[in-house]
């Protein structure tokens, strides 16, 4: 099995590291994908990451598990290539026009900084457009975040940038794992859990 892997924004291929290095103990060889929301536009990120998976994976069997924003990444890349993924495991993925990414919109170092990306994951009308996967997909949210009267999130469990709910996507199974959402690809109940799926074969539906 090989696994297709992409992280976040603001992070790089070395933040999925440690998944890789785990992944591989288990016998599934591991491709990360590499790019800047802060110097790439939108369209030239989703056709390198379509030729990437092509070239990547060729024929064989693969999966593919991405963090945040590699996550929409992979939902408008996926429907465009011929060898589909037997799999999908999104870690904390933005599925709607999230409360953190609307209030810092208009902020000119956000702004600056996320590029074309980021300001699509504030647009509601990009976020309804991507298309759910038409693979089996799981969906791991963090619930580490505060809560309660000093938190932004109020009494919502969420992962310090996105609530629980605004990683959801209708009919995709979900686990809260206790996670903050820049290292939720570091919880090994993730990785175990996907491992113990491409062992037995029995993919989220």
């Amino acid at each position: 099995m090989h696994a297709i892997i992409i992280h976040g924004m603001g992070r790089t291929p070395l933040s999925m590291c440690l998944l890789a290095v785990r992944l591989r103990a288990a016998g599934i060889k591991s491709s990360l994908f590499a790019y800047t929301v802060t110097f790439e536009s939108w369209a030239n990120c989703t056709s390198r990451l379509h030729q990437f998976i092509a070239r990547k994976a060729d024929d064989e069997e693969f999966i593919v598990i991405a963090h945040s924003l590699g996550t929409v990444l992979s939902r408008a890349v996926l429907p465009t290539i011929t060898n589909k993924p037997v799999a999908c495991f999104f870690l904390a993925p933005p599925t709607k026009a999230c409360d953190a990414a609307r209030r810092l919109a208009s902020n000119c170092w956000y702004r600056w900084f996320s590029g074309e990306m980021g300001q699509l994951l504030a647009n509601q009308a990009f976020m309804e457009s991507l298309p759910v996967p038409d693979v089996s997909t799981k969906i791991y949210a963090g619930d580490a975040g505060l809560t309660g009267r000093y938190s932004p999130f109020g009494n919502a469990p969420n992962d310090g940038i996105l609530t629980v709910n605004e990683t959801l996507l209708p009919d995709v199974p979900h686990q809260v794992v206790p996670s903050w959402h820049t290292f939720i690809m570091n919880n090994r109940l993730i990785t175990k859990d996907i491992i113990k799926i491409i062992g037995s074969r029995k993919y989220p539906s």
